[in-house]
């Protein structure tokens, strides 16, 4: 699968990047998709919600009416959830929300993703970049000459640089990652996905296993 490689201009090098089949042109499996952006959603969930029962209530303990005769139900303590003032039933306790996911399924969930976004035509090969110091200006002429400035995008690098990372922080539209680091729901949460030539070595191999 031939991609063409753009420089930072937005302009053709006249070389073309092979995309392994085996990565970006798979039959997705969307359950596994759905499985892996599940489980990256329950684990952003802090799960520290929290609310008093009954026994957590600061109150009297002795009996507020008697047993029978009243014509109402029986009632032992003003601390009761049926109370104004008193716990809550069943209220929320802290807890982790993640759950286990075979390494394969996560494999396969990020290759179908990968499938997905190269079958609308969403991913674009950029040459490898940097900056001489963070500046966002640097990084918005090349979402400009991209013709990202509109879209969400993912800029996918070899490997950590500082200068470019920086410069795309302050832009909500558009995040900075390493492969090493890129996932199911990231991939699709993005319009467009823009891989350095440095990444695609790194990505190949690791969903490749």
């Amino acid at each position: 699968m031939k991609v063409a490689v753009l420089d930072i201009n937005g302009k053709d090098t006249g070389r073309k990047a092979d995309l392994s089949k085996d990565v970006f042109a798979i039959e997705p499996n969307n359950h596994a998709v759905y499985l892996d952006v599940k489980q990256y959603l329950a684990n952003q969930r802090q799960g520290t919600h929290k609310s008093k029962e009954r026994g957590e209530i600061t109150g009297s303990t002795r009996k507020i009416k008697k047993q029978k005769g009243t014509g109402t139900a029986r009632a032992g303590s003003i601390k009761s959830g049926v109370f104004k003032g008193g716990g809550r039933m069943f209220g929320p306790r802290p807890r982790n929300y993640g759950f286990k996911l075979n390494k394969n399924v996560k494999r396969l969930a990020r290759k179908s993703a990968l499938s997905i976004k190269a079958n609308e035509k969403a991913i674009t090969v950029l040459e490898d970049f940097s900056f001489e110091a963070p500046k966002t200006k640097s990084f918005t002429a090349v979402l400009k000459a991209l013709g990202l400035e509109s879209k969400k995008s993912l800029f996918v690098l070899g490997g950590q640089n500082n200068n470019v990372y920086l410069s795309s922080r302050n832009l909500k539209g558009s995040e900075v990652i390493t492969n090493s680091e890129l996932s199911t729901y990231k991939i699709l949460n993005a319009n467009q996905i823009v891989l350095l030539e440095g990444a695609l070595e790194g990505i190949e191999s690791n969903l490749s296993k």
